[in-house]
């Protein structure tokens, strides 16, 4: 199958300048939700399709919309890996993969870890009164989470973290930037290297990580494939907790009204994880290639036919969520599509989850004392195939 790389019949083409997505993509998906929710854009190569309805409509039907894209950005950054893989090829990776990440999993054996890892980076900051957020505590405290679920006995959270934003950069990097591909290419090698130390050792001592998990697999997996798939994870696993993190912390700490209500009812943490995913959604779209034609949002695609599901777009669509551009965790609850849908739903979902909203936020809130923002400080939201805050600058009182 072919992919289609110019507009399907019937379909508006809309023109999308990408700086202006990175700066902030909400406006230009409200616009093409209102009047063009299936648009061609050029500069992205692909059909956009933006409605709440019609993403969860496409996310049912993986046999259409297939995860195998021919060109994808992704299979050039990390190789053939789960995420653009169908059945039964992705049914057989995510069994081997996932045991180590579920809500069980998480709870007993990789809690107390992730907690003792937020004490100790709080531990290097807290006599300061001043931090950046995101590069002090949030980004380490995932990377270090990560390397201890996969089972990377070597790879520091430092390592962890620089690999993840090279292959992320990749993953978006439809400008074709020479300088991102070739940082990729590095994060890569280098990750390949660390993953073949911890097989070989827990091929004779299984540690219960993923990386052992795969290793031990009733299905077999390979060693090319056991690299390629912990590349994804990496990938993933440091941005959307990382970015979930940092933008529910602004959030709250621009909204003291909603913060004081969350800190009398420790439950409404899960709240606010949900709505910060819903509101700046930390990965904004996948593609998916049709394997046969298909009509969806009044415009019959073609087999071929490459399109993306903005599920940035889904997050704020009117007529799913009321006020959808504000952030509310006391709205009422409607499932958003922060983590995807269907056989692709994020694996790593429970451990961000718990590693944000259980351990990170709570206390983040606890132990820095009247917490609040540095006001003239640089920091912005910044991304549209990915998005978070580059920087999140605090001060707070000192003992």
């Amino acid at each position: 199958m072919s992919a289609l790389t110019t507009a399907a019949p019937g379909a508006p083409v809309v023109e999308l300048d990408l700086a202006e997505l990175r700066h902030d993509p909400y406006p230009a998906y409200a616009e093409l939700r209102r009047t063009a929710p299936l648009a061609w854009v050029p500069s992205v190569g692909r059909h956009l399709l933006t409605r709440y309805e019609d993403i969860v409509r496409a996310e049912k039907l993986p046999e259409v919309f297939s995860s195998r894209e021919e060109g994808s950005l992704l299979l050039r950054t990390v190789g053939p890996n789960l995420l653009r893989e169908d059945a039964p090829v992705h049914r057989r990776l995510r069994a081997a993969a996932e045991p180590p990440t579920r809500p069980r999993q998480v709870r007993d054996r990789w809690a107390a870890g992730f907690e003792r890892t937020a004490h100790e980076l709080l531990d290097r900051i807290e006599g300061r009164g001043e931090a950046d957020l995101i590069a002090d505590f949030a980004e380490p405290l995932a990377a270090a989470n990560l390397a201890l679920v996969l089972g990377l006995r070597s790879a520091s959270a430092h390592d962890i973290a620089g690999w993840s934003r090279a292959m992320m950069a990749a993953n978006g990097n439809y400008a074709d930037d020479p300088g991102i591909w070739l940082r990729a290419e590095e994060a890569t090698r280098a990750i390949e290297d660390a993953v073949a130390e911890t097989a070989g050792a827990v091929r004779d001592t299984p540690d219960g990580s993923v990386i052992s998990s795969m290793v031990h697999a009733a299905d077999p997996v390979s060693s090319t494939e056991i690299q390629n798939n912990v590349k994804v994870v990496i990938g993933g696993g440091v941005n959307e907790p990382r970015d979930v993190f940092g933008v529910g912390a602004w959030a709250l700490l621009r909204r003291p009204e909603v913060l004081e209500r969350v800190l009398k009812d420790p439950a409404s943490w899960k709240r606010v994880f949900e709505e910060t995913a819903r509101w700046i959604s930390p990965i904004g779209m996948y593609p998916r290639q049709l394997t046969q034609d298909h009509e969806i949002a009044g415009v019959t695609l073609p087999a071929g036919s490459r399109v993306a599901l903005v599920i940035a777009s889904g997050n704020r669509d009117e007529s799913v969520f009321e006020r959808a551009d504000e952030f509310d965790p006391d709205r009422p609850h409607r499932p958003h599509l922060a983590f995807g849908g269907g056989p692709h739903f994020c694996m790593g979902a429970w451990v961000a989850r718990h590693e944000v909203s259980a351990i990170a936020w709570p206390l983040v809130f606890s132990r820095l004392r009247g917490l609040r923002l540095v006001e003239e400080a640089p920091d912005r939201l910044d991304g549209w195939v990915f998005r978070g805050l580059t920087s999140l600058n605090v001060t707070w009182q000192v003992p």
